[in-house]
């Protein structure tokens, strides 16, 4: 319906009538000039923002020459974009602080979520109501305190998650907060609230946590069958999932023990009566379901289908745990998996799970789920993969699925359905290189020292040889190597992820999006070669030794080669001119620079501009790994 629809309903009011509502509007405008009513832009609203926290030189690449959107992609750090609009803001660990900012965010009209956990805000909690469509807040392990205002959530109708836990809060759990219509989420614990717990309201019950605070009194009634280690750490509580409160321990002696012991007699044969119930009912379901193949995924093809704008919601998660078997299905609108190593689930079960966003584009988005206890899985939601056939597709994806090296990230399993795919891989919680390279810079404890960039390097490059060798049918084998698609894990070892992605996506996306077509062969000439990817190799370990970011990988479209090659050569004219180009970051190695110098001018032969002088792959192996022999 939308505003066409709701304006057919409305009679237009007479002439006369709309002169004078012109009139009032102008004087109101005119009254208003140059506050709320005139408003910022979203690059205006957004730079006021960052220009009130503390170390904002996390944020490097806010330029104002840029909007922060263009479509669904971002060009600014940390900024989610949906339909040019600025969508959510992803400041996670960069060591902020100061004010946020909220005249400056309310003034985002399309603004629906907030993460700033993991960073050094202080103070009370912001007054978010004036975020009037905000969805999502995240501002856990900060250091916020004080009470929060029993209203403080009030009039919040679209808000779904609030993630307040492990920061120093005190007083009571805001009445506001349990009586939000749709909320989802509400993490609370580690903080040092007080008081009586309020009735969550909401079906079904949110997800909810409020472990290690003040908490005293009786839970309430609603909240009977909540895991008791949501609320442990509060000795004031009591109640069922708890202890009893006193005064509710039933009659006394014999009879009383008598009366208990019927009580749960009859509670064991009904839950005995309700497991086998509930058996019978998951069979016939699943013997349904097989019917339907046909019918595609029906009702849970949610998480496939659903507006970018609907992605922050959380998941009930499934009750029932997939039980392990070896099969692995090519079957049409079924869960496949190319690994025999892993536990086998269902795409219901996907797609039910607990979910947050990690990324949202118009090519792909990304989703962190937790399928089962403590069980991590990235699922990437691919668009723009419709030219290829069913069968091509399963037969690349296999042969993906093959691929075993420590250094690329394996495939775990694949969804093909005709408008968009979904490839789910291992969750990897320590980042990406660029993260690390360019979220952190003013962390020095944390910052990559050389010895871990070079060991970073080197495992980019065995991963890149592998590629090539294992996918020699492939022209370019990666096509997409860039800082922010290495993942790093606890030991920082690098993972490549997004790889062999080239013949499955659409070639117009593909040349709009892709880093192998800025190569300079294919703004010169229109074509990719076998050296595409040692090119993207060159700019990668220009960037980890200068900490420069390579900014022109970050716009969509016709993006031309010479721009990248001018910010290469950049680079050499500084190191010729004996200029200190490294990154003052990560330090130097016993006995100088001379290790650095030396797999500089390694990044500058991989991304020659001229393909025949550019080195192969295996040239570029062997030199890299002779650094680290001789260091």
């Amino acid at each position: 319906m939308g505003a066409h629809a709701f304006g057919s309903l409305v009679r237009p009011p007479p002439s006369s009538t709309r002169t004078l509502v012109i009139v009032i509007l102008s004087l109101l405008a005119l009254s208003y000039g140059g506050t709320q009513a005139s408003g910022l832009t979203e690059t205006e609203s957004l730079l006021k923002f960052k220009s009130s926290l503390s170390h904002n030189e996390a944020i490097p690449n806010w330029d104002p020459s840029k909007p922060p959107c263009t479509g669904n992609s971002s060009n600014w750090l940390g900024v989610i974009c949906h339909h040019g609009k600025v969508w959510g803001l992803q400041l996670e660990n960069m060591h902020l602080g100061g004010k946020i900012d909220i005249d400056a965010l309310s003034q985002l009209p399309e603004l629906r979520t907030i993460s700033l956990k993991n960073n050094n805000f202080e103070g009370p909690i912001p007054d978010f109501r004036r975020i009037i469509k905000l969805r999502s807040i995240y501002l856990s392990n900060n250091d916020f305190s004080g009470d929060i205002p029993d209203d403080a959530f009030a009039g919040m109708d679209a808000l779904r998650r609030v993630i307040l836990s492990n920061n120093a809060l005190t007083g009571k759990i805001p009445s506001s907060l349990a009586a939000l219509p749709i909320l989802v989420e509400a993490k609370l614990e580690s903080n040092q609230f007080h008081g009586s717990i309020p009735n969550f309201q909401q079906k079904p019950l949110p997800a909810i946590n409020m472990a290690n605070n003040q908490l005293d009194g009786p839970l309430p009634p609603n909240l009977k069958n909540l895991n008791p280690k949501f609320v442990s750490g509060n000795k004031g509580l009591c109640g069922p999932p708890l202890e009893p409160c006193s005064g509710d321990k039933g009659g006394a002696g014999t009879e009383g023990s008598k009366n208990k012991s019927s009580s749960n007699s009859i509670i064991i044969a009904l839950a005995v009566l309700l497991a086998l119930v509930t058996l019978m009912l998951i069979v016939l379901f699943l013997l349904v379901c097989r019917k339907k193949q046909k019918g595609g995924l029906s009702k849970q093809e949610s998480l496939a289908s659903q507006d970018a704008n609907q992605l922050e919601e959380t998941y009930v998660p499934p009750s029932e745990e997939p039980k392990t078997t070896s099969k692995r299905s090519t079957e049409p609108g079924k869960l496949n998996f190319v690994r025999d190593d892993r536990k086998v689930f269902d795409l219901s079960a996907l797609l039910t799970a607990s979910a947050e966003v990690l990324e949202s584009g118009n090519f792909v988005s990304a989703y962190k789920v937790e399928i089962f206890s403590k069980e991590l899985l990235v699922v990437k939601r691919f668009r723009q993969m419709n030219k290829i056939g069913r069968e091509d597709f399963h037969e690349h994806i296999r042969r993906m699925g093959r691929l075993k090296h420590p250094n690329v990230l394996a495939l775990v399993a694949y969804y093909y359905r005709k408008e968009e795919k979904l490839l789910v891989f291992d969750f990897v919680d320590n980042g990406t290189l660029a993260s690390h390279l360019h979220g952190n810079r003013t962390n020095k404890d944390q910052g990559l020292d050389w010895a871990t960039r070079l060991k970073i390097i080197q495992g980019v490059a065995r991963g890149l040889a592998y590629l090539y060798s294992e996918l020699p049918m492939l022209v370019v084998p990666y096509g997409y190597l860039k800082s922010s698609n290495v993942l790093l894990d606890d030991s920082y070892k690098p993972l490549l992820m997004d790889y062999a992605l080239l013949p499955l996506i659409n070639q117009e996306q593909a040349q709009n999006l892709m880093v192998a077509y800025k190569c300079p062969e294919y703004a010169k000439h229109g074509r990719i070669t076998k050296k595409t990817d040692v090119w993207s190799l060159g700019i990668l370990i220009l960037e980890v030794l200068t900490g420069r970011f390579p900014t022109n990988f970050l716009a969509v479209g016709n993006v031309k080669g010479e721009n990248l090659v001018a910010w290469v050569n950049d680079i050499a004219s500084d190191e010729e001119k004996g200029e200190d180009v490294f990154d003052k970051e990560m330090g130097s190695p016993q006995g100088g620079n001379d290790e650095m110098r030396k797999l500089l001018k390694i990044g500058f032969n991989c991304c020659h501009e001229d393909v025949d002088v550019r080195w192969s792959i295996k040239d570029a192996v062997e030199k890299i790994e002779e650094i680290q022999e001789k260091s």
